[in-house]
């Protein structure tokens, strides 16, 4: 994947992307799956996806009129109604403890009971983005309220701290000073075990799972933000062994790991394969090129994820749709699956969004 064929592609992608999400959208918020390109109504929407639907929007509000943006998604007016839509419903799931709701049903009735699961922390990444990259005050406000509501929490699960974690940085990035966020992105690096040096596993869990690559981009974050040396040359090198693990050595091409998590002495490559996959990557691999102007960062990392939803995969099959604009649910062995629900459509944009910002002149 060169950077001149992801400058090229990633923005008509990206527009047709922003086609499909309005298309998965209604007057509460996001429906969580599609049949073929069709919502599925009756599965109801998700924090987890209303949240990374925030999180997109908002990186693109920041930078009103980015290349690639549609015309439905550039038109302030537009963008600004889902960033609404979205907002309330993020607002909507917060317990006044700072807990979350995960599952609304179609009938606009809860499912589940507020919890400090992975929707806990994408609740407060979505929120902490907005709080920092919205372009109107009122969002700005209200999202950082309900940011500072949800971090007084902590999750016992490293995932969930893990996203709160990329929230509390998207607050850093305006507000170093934070005391709240400060706080959260420390607690959370410090969950992540450091292996040591020549161990035979040097992953700091007992085998890859998903989103594998958030765990080195909060020790990125960390370093960045709080001046931690140490969390940043951690996170660089397991983020180096990451990318040589899930690289396919003959083809140069993204191998992400498959649903079922791998550890050495497993098969490769894995399946299925999902969209997150290459979405965490080329967040944290974005995020060590803004910290370290390596390019190498951009190029093993950033261009090889979209390179993933072009066809550059152990499949040889795209993961988007060009007619619809969606992304696929998956990589399968022989091809890959038919429908294109919200989680993947909004891992599409968020790579896309990477090749484009990383291509351009620092």
């Amino acid at each position: 994947m060169t950077t001149v064929l992801a400058t090229r592609a990633a923005p008509a992608l990206l527009a047709a992307a922003y086609v499909h999400l309005d298309r998965l959208s209604d007057d509460t918020a996001l429906f969580e799956h599609a049949r073929y390109a069709t919502p599925r109504r009756e599965h109801g929407y998700c924090l987890d996806d209303v949240a990374r639907g925030l999180v997109v929007l908002c990186r693109d509000d920041s930078a009103s009129g980015a290349d690639g943006m549609p015309d439905a998604a550039s038109d302030s007016v537009t963008r600004g109604r889902l960033i609404e839509r979205y907002l309330a419903f993020v607002t909507h799931a917060q317990s006044p403890g700072g807990r979350f709701h995960n599952r609304l049903a179609f009938d606009r009735r809860w499912r589940d009971e507020p919890g400090l699961g992975d929707w806990w922390g994408r609740g407060l990444w979505g929120l902490g983005t907005a709080a920092a990259r919205s372009s109107q005050p009122s969002i700005r406000a209200n999202a950082r309220h309900a940011f500072e509501t949800g971090a007084s929490r902590r999750s016992p699960w490293l995932r969930s701290m893990a996203f709160a974690a990329l929230g509390a940085a998207e607050v850093l990035s305006v507000s170093p000073a934070d005391r709240v966020a400060r706080d959260l992105l420390a607690d959370a690096a410090k969950m992540i075990t450091r292996v040591e040096p020549g161990a035979d596993w040097s992953w700091p869990e007992p085998r890859l799972a998903y989103a594998n690559a958030l765990l080195p981009e909060v020790l990125i974050a960390a370093g960045a933000y709080l001046n931690d040396g140490d969390a940043s040359e951690y996170g660089l090198e397991l983020l180096d062994w990451l990318l040589e693990v899930e690289t396919d050595q003959a083809s140069g091409c993204l191998s992400p790991t498959g649903s079922r998590g791998w550890v050495t002495g497993e098969p490769r490559p894995c399946f299925d394969q999902q969209p997150i996959e290459a979405a965490a990557l080329a967040d944290a691999c974005a995020r060590a090129y803004a910290v370290t102007g390596d390019e190498r960062w951009v190029h093993r990392g950033v261009e090889r994820a979209v390179g993933w939803f072009l066809g550059e995969n152990d499949a040889r099959t795209p993961l988007h749709d060009q007619h619809t604009g969606g992304a696929y649910d998956g990589l399968l062995e022989d091809g890959h699956s038919a429908n294109q629900g919200a989680e993947s459509t909004l891992a599409l944009i968020s790579t896309l969004q990477q090749g484009i910002a990383c291509a351009r002149p620092r």
